[in-house]
């Protein structure tokens, strides 16, 4: 029998992979057709759906729920899935998250100088990348399985290779730690600059296709869209670690 079904969470192309792919893994299920919009998915099963074992299986890969159109439209799920804008508000307080940790960040790397008689900003660039990467690790390890889900939506790494959005808040860490005790400078720096040019890759692309997806730079804990915000940030830390280099 074949039935529509409602799917939250799936917000590009990769979503629908995902998705597809796990629920076909079960053996009495396949998928007939799905897309981003309402109803979504056309499911053909022997046999009723276990939506616990299904929704276990989809939460391993994102923040995805399958639900019935009849439960859907009980739960008031079909309203929001109409609309294809997924962040419809884009104003300060969309990245006010971003816009307190980046302040914090700022101020303590100039308190750190103080009492200011011969002020660095050298090194006041290096302090700020140093909170930036272990400040920005921190919450990527709050939901290391969430971020990683959210990163290959966009990463041209992660996307091809998963086990890279896991090892990403790791190399984050260390790179905060090197800058932090300055250890070999110029490596550090050289090595930063590679990272995040590859990186930066993905968010210009994404925000060239216009693509509705999450930002994962503060993990998955906080509802960030993908947008100019996040190139300007990339680009920045690009041309600090490029900065650094040159110096050195």
């Amino acid at each position: 029998m074949t039935k529509k079904y409602i799917i939250t969470g799936m917000t590009c192309e990769s979503c629908l992979v995902n998705v597809k792919t796990a629920i076909n893994s079960f053996p009495s299920i396949e998928v007939v057709d799905i897309q981003l919009d309402y109803p979504q998915v056309n499911i053909f099963s022997e046999e009723s759906l276990n939506f616990k074992k299904i929704n276990f299986k989809l939460k391993k890969l994102g923040n995805y729920t399958i639900v019935d159109t009849d439960q859907a439209q009980e739960a008031n799920f079909i309203a929001p899935l109409k609309s294809k804008n997924l962040f419809p508000e884009k104003n300060i307080s969309t990245y006010l998250p971003l816009i307190l940790i980046i302040g914090f960040i700022s101020g303590i790397s100039v308190l750190i100088q103080y009492p200011f008689i011969d002020f660095s900003p050298m090194l006041w660039m290096r302090h700020f990348m140093s909170g930036f990467f272990l400040s920005f690790s921190f919450f990527k390890f709050l939901n290391l399985s969430g971020f990683a889900n959210a990163y290959r939506m966009y990463d041209i790494v992660a996307g091809k290779w998963k086990f890279w959005g896991y090892l990403y808040p790791f190399v984050e860490l260390m790179i905060g730690i090197l800058y932090l005790i300055n250890i070999v400078p110029f490596y550090v720096n050289l090595f930063t600059l590679i990272i995040l040019c590859v990186s930066s890759v993905g968010v210009i692309k994404s925000n060239f296709k216009k693509e509705q997806i999450k930002c994962a730079c503060l993990g998955d804990i906080f509802e960030l869209p993908m947008s100019t915000v996040t190139i300007v940030e990339d680009l920045t830390m690009v041309s600090m670690s490029l900065i650094g280099l040159i110096s050195i």
